[in-house]
């Protein structure tokens, strides 16, 4: 990525904006204590902390509860497996995990909420409860869990994670929470998140909402439903999380497949557009900025990571507050006023090498119509090519090279198509050929194929 300027740390008037938001965001939200971080092209380049109480501000290395962040990290375990092979998203849950209530919910209706099962297990509030309530795979739900059709809206279901998890372990034979140290944790270097707390850690509180006044907030393994929300982090851990959901690892997860589970899943509510869902990741979209991340809460906690992921900046936002708090915008606005205080500056404009442009594809470039419609073909880095309309309404796509000399359109409306380079017979190229559309070098070229044939102008 271009960079920002020649210094990682950030300039004396960009942070002294974030002290001072995360100083209102404490103060506003009514929160003990409250931790935050931005990360810029991998790395950390600020972090912050207030407390109620002067001179025990957290660290980055403070633990705290992260509650649902915790979805994300199952989801990267769940398409590890996809990746290797061992499922395919489209499989019921039933294929790999037997004795659920949910046995034809598909593995990626679970990941993005759309399986239409209930949103909470049985029994007492199971976050404030003990797992042992719950032991039972096939008992999470007293009654039948649909709650609408599958697939068809989002609907969020913490059992569906717990099912997920359940799924890791099925599959890997072992504890979710040990699979999850060790193809995930210990090579991203996340010493510092856990399943249950390790000091220097955070107590939770709640507070009350019409005095300031506050009561601690009880601790219990969720068991079966750990998977859901049960990890303990850090902000120096979740900042280097962060990292990791923008640029991928392959030691763990590509960065192509994180974009997959950044697409939307299943459309949102019709009040809220703004926000969507993934396979595992939550989408926002504030100020005509896409951020991608998740959000969490648990008795006496909440905790937000959200990712720009085309500028590069992710931030995080820890406290140790039950309800109040808006994390998720505080975390957005992290985001915002680096973009604003520091806009990335771009790479220099420079040509292809001479060596790496092939003359066939360059007599390719230009003008092409779809019917009447006129597009351009332009040539990119590495073979890759990018159709646009000239002007309105048309079909844009970034293509992708093949090894067989075809591209695979990787966006827009044409997503997975293949466009063909068609010749006539004397080997001239007669047309472009995109999932079935006919691009001719004139509008209706009456030399090309065009399906039904072409009249002329007149």
């Amino acid at each position: 990525m271009p960079p920002y300027d020649d210094a990682v740390a950030l300039l004396p008037a960009t942070a002294r904006a974030l002290r001072h938001r995360l100083a209102v965001a404490q103060r506003e939200g009514r929160t003990p204590s409250l931790v935050a971080a931005v990360v810029r092209d991998g790395e950390t380049v600020w972090s912050g902390a207030r407390s109620m109480v002067d001179g025990h501000e957290p660290t980055t290395d403070t633990q705290y509860r992260i509650g649902s962040i915790t979805k994300t990290f199952v989801a990267v375990l769940v398409l590890r497996l996809r990746d290797e092979g061992l499922i395919d998203l489209a499989d019921p849950l039933g294929k790999h995990l037997p004795g659920t209530q949910a046995p034809a919910a598909t593995i990626a209706q679970l990941l993005s909420h759309s399986s239409g099962i209930g949103a909470e297990p049985r029994g007492p509030w199971w976050e404030r409860t003990p797992g042992t309530l719950r032991p039972d795979l096939g008992e999470l739900f007293d009654v039948d869990p649909a709650r609408h059709p599958a697939g068809r809206r989002h609907h969020y279901s913490n059992p569906g994670f717990a099912y997920l998890g359940a799924l890791v372990e099925a599959l890997r034979g072992a504890p979710w929470g040990e699979v999850l140290q060790r193809e995930l944790l210990e090579p991203l270097e996340l010493r510092r998140t856990t399943l249950l707390p390790r000091a220097p850690h955070a107590g939770g509180f709640a507070v009350h909402p019409w005095a300031d006044v506050m009561q601690p907030e009880p601790l219990h393994d969720t068991g079966r439903m750990g998977p859901a929300g049960q990890l303990w982090s850090t902000v120096g851990d979740l900042a280097r999380f962060a990292a990791f959901l923008v640029h991928g690892d392959d030691r763990v997860l590509s960065a192509e497949t994180l974009a997959e589970m950044r697409t939307p899943a299943v459309a949102p509510e019709a009040a809220s557009w703004d926000v969507a869902y993934g396979l595992g990741m939550q989408l926002i979209r504030r100020d005509g900025t896409l951020l991608a991340g998740h959000t969490g809460s648990m008795p006496g906690f909440l905790s937000c990571l959200l990712s720009d992921v085309d500028a590069g900046v992710s931030a995080v936002a820890l406290t140790n507050v039950t309800s109040g708090a808006s994390v998720a915008g505080l975390a957005a606005d992290l985001i915002g006023t680096v973009l604003r205080h520091e806009p990335r500056i771009p790479e220099p404009w420079r040509p292809l090498a001479a060596d790496a442009v092939d003359p066939e594809l360059l007599a390719l470039t230009g003008p092409w119509y779809w019917g009447a419609n006129p597009h351009v073909l332009r040539l990119r880095e590495n073979r890759w090519l990018d159709l646009s309309p000239l002007a309105g309404a048309g079909y844009a796509s970034l293509l992708r090279p093949e090894a067989n000399g075809t591209w695979t359109a990787v966006d827009g409306y044409c997503a997975g198509e293949t466009l063909r380079v068609e010749r006539s017979a004397d080997g001239e190229v007669s047309h472009l050929d995109l999932g079935t559309f006919v691009f001719t070098r004139e509008p209706y070229d009456p030399d090309a194929p065009v399906p039904g044939g072409t009249r002329g102008w007149t």
